[in-house]
């Protein structure tokens, strides 16, 4: 009988799934290395959170580990992992060279989630009111930092080909290192879409995303501002929910049921909150990565506008389901005409059906990563020994890490 193969997720949060992309996108890895014989426990520093996961009735052990703490050094080598999958840069940053020191022939998988240096200077030319250029992200110290992080690692999960693209002619990142693994979701057909709600039966626009995260607060207020009121202006009755986790005070504060939009906070069941939707709008001015709630949208049967930014990697070469829009005042008219327009609408919900097909089916990917991966643990010497560089990092970057973490472990120790 073969040995159980063991793979020790380090996240950044406990996943909440129906709080953010990045929790489902936890979930259908845990998903793929389940299904392909994987014994998981998942460790994180996080403090238990109310919306987080119940790992165990995923078969899912769950163990929680302190910061800069040599007890994970016992933890790894009681556990003995074969793979070891880093939730973002920052925790392999922290724990990576932990990893190296005590199970150095464990696989290193990196899930980017998205590139933050893309987001961060994006966001930044956004502040500074200009455009964002390429070459942003050279200056940018997060993409140092990022970057040096890819390279330590076996292999890395990027979300985006766009984001495949920057890596491999910007950074110079080589292919192997590299793994495209968009959201995966199950087939769907033009037949699925007689089970949802009929375009007669769905009312009001809405957005829904987490407010942890800066592009959805700025995109609730670029739509309270700028494109509300002429939405408004042209369609009396409009009303607009605007869903999220964790909203803050000054979330709350745009509450303006007189005006017809309501901040209704935390969705129980977002995907029930989506379906009885006619329109999503997600005018998303800066960011990175994939955007779950348009993604969701498509599954829901539920036609969308948004920005080149929302729907940047999204569709290949596919018609948008729904438009696809800039300027605010044209965003606001093809809104008003998604929303009236049936034939339109229902030519929309075909459009998704096709992207879905074509561009997130989970066949497509899973057995591909996983097939990566038995050949990384069966030859992980000569696969390193092409990444110079990463090694490189390894020898001089985890030193000054390390001896951060270490001066940290004795300092709390007093």
């Amino acid at each position: 009988m073969n040995q159980l193969k063991k793979l020790l997720i380090i996240g950044f949060v406990w996943p909440e799934p129906n709080s953010s992309a990045a929790g489902g996108r936890m979930m259908q890895l845990i998903s793929i290395f389940a299904a392909n014989g994987f014994e998981i426990t998942f460790a994180s520093a996080a403090q238990d959170s109310d919306f987080m996961v119940d790992l165990s009735e995923l078969g899912v052990i769950k163990k929680s580990i302190e910061l800069n703490s040599a007890t994970f050094d016992s933890f790894l080598l009681e556990l003995n992992p074969d793979v070891v999958l880093f939730d973002r840069f920052m925790i392999e940053e922290q724990f990576g060279w932990r990893v190296i020191e005590n199970c150095p022939k464990a696989i290193r998988i990196l899930d980017t989630e998205d590139l933050h240096c893309l987001r961060t200077a994006r966001q930044k030319a956004f502040k500074e009111k200009r455009t964002f250029e390429m070459t942003d992200l050279f200056s940018e110290e997060v993409a140092k930092r990022e970057i040096a992080s890819i390279l330590r690692c076996d292999l890395s999960l990027i979300i985006s080909e766009f984001e495949m693209k920057i890596l491999k002619e910007n950074f110079r990142i080589s292919s192997e290192l590299l793994f495209y693994l968009p959201f995966l979701v199950d087939k769907m057909s033009e037949d699925d879409l007689l089970q949802l709600p009929l375009f007669e039966d769905r009312q009001h626009y809405v957005f829904i995303g987490n407010f942890l995260h800066e592009p959805n607060w700025n995109t609730v207020q670029y739509l309270k501002e700028a494109i509300w009121p002429s939405i408004k202006k042209d369609f009396p009755e409009a009303v607009l929910e605007v869903y999220g986790a964790y909203p803050s005070q000054k979330v709350l504060q745009l509450h303006q049921p007189k005006n017809g939009f309501f901040i209704m906070g935390r969705a129980a069941n977002a995907n029930e909150v989506v379906k009885k939707a006619r329109v999503v709008l997600a005018p998303i001015r800066f960011g990175a990565g994939l955007k779950g709630k348009l993604l969701e949208a498509m599954q829901c049967g539920t036609p969308s506008v948004t920005t080149p930014i929302g729907s940047e990697a999204m569709h290949g070469n596919l018609p948008w389901n729904g438009f696809v829009e800039d300027d605010p005042q044209e965003f606001a008219k093809k809104a008003i005409t998604l929303y009236k327009d049936e034939n339109l609408w229902k030519q929309s919900q075909k459009n998704a059906v096709a992207i879905i097909h074509q561009c997130y089916q989970k066949n497509n990917y899973s057995d591909e990563l996983t097939d990566l991966v038995d050949r990384l643990l069966i030859d992980s010497t000569n696969h390193r020994l092409h990444n110079f560089m990463g090694s490189l990092l390894q020898h001089h970057a985890y030193k000054s890490t390390m001896y951060m973490s270490k001066w940290i472990e004795a300092k709390n120790k007093n």
